[in-house]
């Protein structure tokens, strides 16, 4: 439990903090759900209620197609799910958009805007990652490319993982960039592993195991010699790495045996080592999925969790569906051994916008800043608009 102090500290930062946002003191205190936990989670966050949501669709961005070869509206129906880099003291926000259904089919591509304080954006009127008439059509079309996140190498490129996704199956795909705006490509983060083995399997959600640095580059970091990747979204997995771009995941050992009895999506890979799994009565009962690049610090690496409720067998008190999000804490130098968790959620769909949208009840989180001073949280609500929560850096 944390001590009186803790909780008034904290409650001065958020009280300050809605009052920066422009939010008031009843805003603040639905922003986030009580925990028990000790000092190692990133709490407090506030809804930028005075600004969210702080991008929804547009009409007003226009790109010639390469495979539909016509024009597109293509972020004219919703954008969500966002990752973030900080770079020349400004935020670069990667998202995911997805066009109206017409004449065409709805495809996801990912967009890019800008902002000198976090909270204001300006966007490209084109898409920079989107299905072409390349290698990795077949994987990419006609679902799209969905749901990024961006970490920075040593060498000062980009690496985003992203969702590929055919209109049957989600895989995960890697693609590097000099400067956020040109992608190359690299295809299935996992086709080189066990002779292909997962390469036709459904895997999204790469989070990349980084250190969040002062100045707010978000670096990939080294364990053991390696790069560390948790992903998934039925249970959540954990992959490595060499370069960033080709990934082996981490399979159990002989005899090892899962830690819980496994829902049916997870059956469909029963080799891998599950870290992170869903847990019946709780509000992850139904699926958890990897948030933001994981955060490497002194206490441990911090991972920020998407997840899903059933009331059948989870949390009887939020509806059918609805995504929560909540932390976890494992061995900074044993990225496989989990230290800690929380009880509960910290964030939950409140507000209109989180509630109701494309698909009701959900909070995403993708992206995570340190910037002028604060933490920015940045999600997708209800897989239609986009928000931010915020607190200070301590």
């Amino acid at each position: 439990m944390p001590t009186h102090h803790a909780r008034n500290l904290a409650a001065a930062a958020t009280l300050a903090l809605a009052a920066l946002l422009g939010c008031t003191k009843a805003d603040s205190s639905q922003a986030t759900a009580a925990v028990t936990s000790t000092s190692w989670p990133l709490l407090g966050f506030v809804k930028a209620d005075s600004l969210n949501p702080i991008m929804g669709p547009s009409a007003v961005g226009v790109f010639l197609d390469p495979i539909l070869k016509q024009p597109v509206h293509w972020e004219e129906k919703d954008v969500f799910n966002p990752a973030v880099v900080v770079k020349d003291n400004k935020v670069y926000m990667l998202y995911r958009a997805e066009n109206l259904v017409g004449t065409i089919g709805k495809a996801s591509r990912i967009g890019l805007a800008v902002s000198t304080d976090g909270l204001h954006f300006v966007r490209q009127l084109q898409p920079v990652l989107y299905p072409d008439n390349d290698a990795q059509k077949k994987y990419e079309w006609p679902g799209g490319t969905e749901d990024p996140r961006v970490v920075e190498g040593d060498d000062h490129r980009y690496y985003m993982t992203y969702t590929a996704y055919d209109g049957t199956l989600a895989r995960l795909h890697v693609a590097t960039s000099p400067d956020l705006v040109h992608w190359t490509k690299y295809g299935n983060a996992f086709a080189q592993a066990y002779g292909g083995k997962y390469l036709d399997k459904w895997s999204k959600s790469g989070s990349i195991v980084s250190r969040y640095e002062d100045d707010g580059r978000i670096v990939a970091a080294k364990i053991n010699g390696k790069y560390w990747m948790y992903w998934g979204d039925a249970q959540i997995w954990l992959a490595t790495s060499d370069d960033l771009i080709h990934w082996t995941p981490v399979e159990m050992a002989a005899g090892e045996k899962p830690p819980v009895p496994l829902r049916a999506q997870a059956l469909t890979m029963p080799d891998l080592k599950i870290m992170l799994p869903t847990r019946a009565g709780k509000f992850d009962s139904d699926l958890v999925e990897s948030g933001p690049p994981a955060m490497l610090t002194d206490q441990g690496i911090r991972l920020v969790y998407n997840s899903r409720n059933d009331p059948a067998f989870g949390d009887k008190t939020l509806p059918l569906g609805t995504y929560t999000a909540s932390q976890a804490l494992f061995d900074q130098n044993d990225p496989t051994h989990l230290l800690q968790r929380l009880d509960t959620y910290f964030i939950r769909p409140e507000r209109p916008y989180e509630t109701t949208g494309q698909v009701n009840q959900v909070v995403f989180l993708e992206g995570l800043a340190r910037f002028q001073g604060r933490w920015l949280l940045y999600y997708g609500t209800a897989d239609s608009k986009i928000a931010v929560a915020a607190r200070p850096v301590e």
